[in-house]
């Protein structure tokens, strides 16, 4: 593999083991694997085998010479599904809340592309790889709710269509810090990698590199004062977009440690938002097709909770 150079900018500060793993997030190296290779002699500066705890020095350019990755085979494995409709062409799953997607480093099995390879018997679209076979859309680890898959190239390439021009049905639930001031409105910016963080996202400038374009429309459903319950509408599908766009207006999300605050509702294990309504046309048939699934009890669970709270 080839030696990765990262220059300090004039603002770099810190640990330098901290610096590096924030700038190699894309590549999912821990600060433990990076001092791992601190103490192999594999990170130089100039030439010179860095110490793990050294300072990181503005201006300076750093070589990583990384081990060959190792590859990532997604397996069939018997895991159980919540199937909401399957048909030849596609299967739509709703997916619970702790549960990767597809794999990747850290998270090698145990995914949602794993229990769907068993179910499935291997009869998945191959235009996301071996990695992530049928995968059209995805939503995070911690976040619940429905993703359609598709069974072959054909039906993949028509519901990615459907994607890139926005005319698929989504609306997530959520519950957000704070009052909201309306009772709707929308959020319409350019979201990017966060240029203080590789590992989040944010809202950066048009012109920033890889910005991209992002749009949320929002409306509340239930009030509780220091909390409100809404109902999220994407026109486009970004990483972590409703995440970043609520967070941006001052209501992160609850139970967000990413994005919201420190001091995050531990018990929700997560942010509270569920992927609840997902309608397309079937690729097959022409016909529109449509989805609503349940809130899971940790949601329900914690909204009778701060009804309970508010009325008291």
């Amino acid at each position: 593999m080839e030696p990765l150079e990262i220059v300090a900018g004039p603002q770099a500060q810190g640990r330098l083991d901290v610096w590096l793993a924030g700038q190699c997030a894309d590549l999912s190296l821990s600060r433990s694997a990076l001092q791992t290779l601190m103490e192999q002699g594999c990170v130089t500066q100039n030439g010179r085998p860095v110490n793990k705890k050294e300072k990181v020095c503005p201006g300076a350019q750093y070589l990583l010479c990384l081990p060959e990755p190792k590859p990532i085979e997604a397996v069939p494995q018997n895991i159980p599904l919540s199937i909401v409709y399957e048909d030849t062409d596609l299967i739509v799953v709703n997916k619970p809340k702790g549960m990767v997607v597809h794999p990747a480093p850290g998270n090698p099995d145990g995914t949602l592309v794993n229990a769907l390879l068993y179910h499935c018997e291997g009869q998945l679209s191959g235009i996301g790889g071996a990695i992530r076979p049928g995968i059209v859309h995805r939503i995070d680890k911690d976040t619940s709710g429905l993703l359609v898959v598709a069974k072959n190239d054909a039906t993949h390439q028509a519901l990615s269509a459907q994607m890139s021009v926005h005319s698929i049905h989504r609306v997530y639930h959520a519950v957000v810090y704070g009052n909201l001031k309306d009772d709707e409105g929308y959020v319409e910016t350019w979201l990017g990698r966060d240029p203080r963080d590789r590992k989040k996202m944010a809202v950066v400038p048009e012109e920033a590199a890889g910005a991209r374009y992002a749009y949320t429309g929002w409306r509340v459903l239930e009030r509780f004062g220091n909390f409100t319950y809404i109902a999220c509408q994407l026109k486009t599908g970004r990483t972590h977009q409703i995440r970043v766009h609520m967070a941006s207006t001052g209501h992160p999300l609850a139970g967000d440690a990413v994005y919201g605050p420190r001091s995050c509702i531990k018990s929700l294990n997560g942010q509270c938002l569920h992927a609840k309504e997902l309608g397309f046309v079937h690729p097959a048939t022409g016909e529109w097709i449509q989805f609503d699934s349940p809130l899971p009890p940790y949601f329900t669970e914690f909204l009778n909770r701060l009804r309970k709270e508010h009325r008291a």
